[in-house]
């Protein structure tokens, strides 16, 4: 009986938890947030409004873990366990899609060297220039981005690549996740 009640809330567990989250971004490597690993994000310093933050840190393909659909890549495995713990704290907004684009109604790429921790929360952009514009007024793009995002969120992800649009030129140093 025990047991059947905790499978019974496993799956509970799993499909709640699914209707939270839409269609994660994935790009070409496979990887959420393109391999990069989330949780680093919260232990680099945070640079002022407007400035370029500090490049995100790449996972190793060694150290993942499947969240919402997708691959996750970490830099160690105390973030891995860290991410698992509680992965909502970590993920990106908007499954890791642009926070600008959704806030303008559509799901697009996001470069995950364009960042920005507001109130706890991960948000990427696509390009250095969006980046701008959304770091102009975060507050009211994030309402935005709040008010468009469940029509958006059952659409099906952005299978764009950041990585092909020629602004994003000179934002990364290297392709994650380290093999």
């Amino acid at each position: 009986m025990f047991k059947q009640f905790l499978a019974g809330t496993a799956i509970l567990l799993a499909l709640s938890s699914a209707a939270v989250a839409g269609e994660q971004y994935v790009d070409e490597t496979g990887f959420a947030i393109s391999g990069y690993d989330a949780v680093a994000y919260f232990n680099l310093t945070q640079k002022d409004d407007g400035m370029m933050q500090p490049h995100a840190v790449p996972g190793r393909a060694d150290i993942t873990a499947d969240y919402n659909g997708a691959k996750w890549a970490f830099a160690t495995a105390e973030n891995r366990d860290m991410f698992l713990a509680d992965p909502a704290k970590y993920a990106p907004k908007y499954d890791g899609h642009c926070a600008y684009g959704v806030a303008k109604g559509a799901k697009v790429p996001a470069n995950p060297n364009l960042w920005r921790i507001v109130d706890g929360e991960l948000y990427l952009n696509i390009t250095p220039e969006v980046a701008e514009t959304w770091n102009s007024d975060i507050a009211d793009y994030i309402m935005d981005a709040n008010d468009e995002w469940s029509d958006l969120e059952p659409k099906s992800a952005s299978n764009d690549s950041w990585m092909e649009i020629g602004d994003n030129d000179g934002t990364y140093d290297m392709t994650a996740p380290i093999k």
